[in-house]
């Protein structure tokens, strides 16, 4: 019930007036009876857009995360999956896939339309990849035919990673019905099945108009993250380079101004310093005008202090006859005093 109040109440008038889509080969589409939609994968709104211009309903095997969420987010995306027609599936592998084949017979027998995307993953980049055999099991062991439907412009709308699409137009292409009914009984001949499975691509490249890759787009998405890792890691080891080439020159230009600051200071200090201890190094210094006088040796320094104890000498006398008699006893007594000696 729900289902049906989303597409013609909820979503689907407003889908349909802000994108929209252009139809083509809707004819191929049988009015009732069980089939397989078998859809590229370009983006995450091909399973709005392509219910949405088919008549009947529509149920898809949606991967199980969408309904593993947890918290109340969780809760609310997997009650409108579930309302929406979606039918989880584990995508592992192994049992998982059994369990997914046997989940489609069982829509597929209640006589409803089933859709699935081949590539089991949206498109990386826009090209069409190799499909899964899973598609060519469910329609032989179901007996059903092989509906091919090219959705053309939803990577436009929604490129993988945005939440918020673009307003373009969309359109779906449906195919002449695919019947592999000549290979009945042989569900479990991998050659069969891979044979089936390419045939099923090569329709839906014709009708998209994609290029075509021989590879899983499984496989493809994890190269991109790996190079995509390699890349990131190898940005971070760069950033550390130039993280620790920006720290060695920091500490040099601390290193610098520590330096010049040191520098600095000692001129500081040099121009702190009384340069009247030095006069002779004072290009301004004048004996006449400093009274300060540069320090004496120990000898002149006693004989001024002698000099300065000692009373002022007596003038001298004037010329006259006493005077000519000192002066000749002095010679008289110089004379006397070398004879002594001489005599000794």
């Amino acid at each position: 019930m729900f289902y049906w109040v989303l597409k013609s109440i909820v979503l689907g008038p407003v889908l349909r007036a802000v994108f929209r889509p252009w139809v083509r080969g809707q004819e191929h589409l049988p009015e009732h009876g069980p089939a397989i939609l078998v859809s590229n994968h370009l983006s995450f709104s091909d399973s709005f857009f392509l219910p949405l211009v088919v008549p009947r309903r529509v149920t898809f095997l949606a991967k199980s995360d969408y309904f593993n969420g947890r918290g109340l987010k969780g809760r609310l995306t997997a009650g409108f999956f579930r309302s929406a027609g979606q039918v989880p599936v584990d995508r592992s592998g192994g049992s998982a896939s059994e369990a997914a084949l046997a989940t489609g017979l069982k829509v597929l027998a209640g006589g409803d339309l089933l859709g699935i995307y081949p590539e089991g993953t949206r498109s990386p980049d826009g090209r069409l990849y190799r499909g899964k055999t899973g598609v060519a099991r469910m329609a032989l062991v179901g007996h059903v035919p092989v509906i091919p439907v090219a959705m053309v412009g939803t990577d436009r709308v929604q490129p993988i990673g945005q939440k918020v699409p673009n307003i373009e137009r969309v359109g779906v292409v449906f195919g002449a019905p695919l019947d592999f009914s000549r290979y009945e009984g042989m569900e479990s001949d991998r050659l069969v099945l891979r044979s089936i499975t390419d045939e099923i691509m090569y329709e839906l490249m014709r009708l998209s108009e994609q290029e075509y890759v021989d590879e899983y787009a499984a496989t493809v998405k994890e190269q991109l993250a790996e190079a995509m890792r390699e890349r990131i890691a190898s940005a971070r080891a760069r950033a550390q380079a130039a993280a620790a080439t920006a720290a060695s020159r920091a500490a040099d230009a601390r290193a610098r101004v520590e330096a010049a600051k040191a520098d600095a200071a000692a001129a500081r200090v040099r121009r702190s310093v009384d340069l009247s201890e030095f006069p002779e190094d004072d290009p301004g210094y004048d004996a006449e005008v400093d009274d300060r006088t540069v320090e004496s040796s120990p000898l002149e320094s006693l004989a001024g202090s002698l000099g300065d104890a000692l009373p002022d000498a007596a003038p001298d006398p004037a010329p006259g006859p006493a005077a000519d008699r000192a002066s000749g006893s002095v010679g008289e007594q110089g004379d006397a005093t070398s004879d002594d000696l001489a005599a000794t």
